[in-house]
């Protein structure tokens, strides 16, 4: 948990910074939608779907690029009994605008073990190191819809096996 809140604060007192340092340009907002997520690898478990929902700070570098992170708490793993995990993940996505109000994103995330089932959750490492690639689509006012997928880059088993982790989320948003 200590690593969370380090991690956590790591990330604002950069947005801080930036905002200090007359950075291009920062929006905060909030986010939240529908995720379906599964476990694959040595064990493979049926799709869960369930919900996410976090902050996030949006840097503009340039008017078609920007950084994002995010602090997301997302309950995920799969539908089978005893395999549920609630991650706390900290995507830093690269976003590239096509257009005005279209965004293509990609970046690396940590997520971090934040409870679950106990089976599952007693057999895992506390960290997963993941990729994000999506899309967001903007409208005026502040308010977007967004669409990711996330990769398990290594294995949350702990001990021997491969268990990685995979989800699809779609959300809304809103950045003020």
């Amino acid at each position: 948990m200590k690593k969370i809140i380090l991690t956590v604060a790591a990330v604002f007192a950069m947005a801080f910074a930036n905002a200090q340092d007359g950075g291009g340009g920062m929006k905060f907002g909030v986010k939240a939608g529908y995720v379906n997520s599964n476990l694959t690898g040595d064990i493979e478990t049926d799709s869960k779907s369930s919900a996410y929902f976090g902050g996030l700070v949006d840097f503009s570098i340039s008017a078609k690029f920007h950084i994002q992170p995010e602090v997301l708490y997302s309950m995920e793993g799969g539908s089978d009994d005893g395999a549920g995990l609630d991650f706390i993940s900290i995507p830093i996505m690269a976003k590239y605008y096509i257009s005005d109000k279209f965004n293509i994103q990609a970046g690396p995330q940590i997520a971090f073990v934040a409870g679950g089932d106990d089976f599952i959750k007693d057999s895992t490492k506390s960290t997963d190191f993941r990729l994000g690639l999506g899309a967001a689509y903007e409208m005026a006012g502040g308010l977007f819809f967004d669409a990711r997928y996330n990769l398990g880059l290594s294995s949350i088993a702990d001990g021997d096996g491969d268990v990685k982790t995979q989800s699809f989320n779609v959300g809304l948003g809103y950045r003020f």
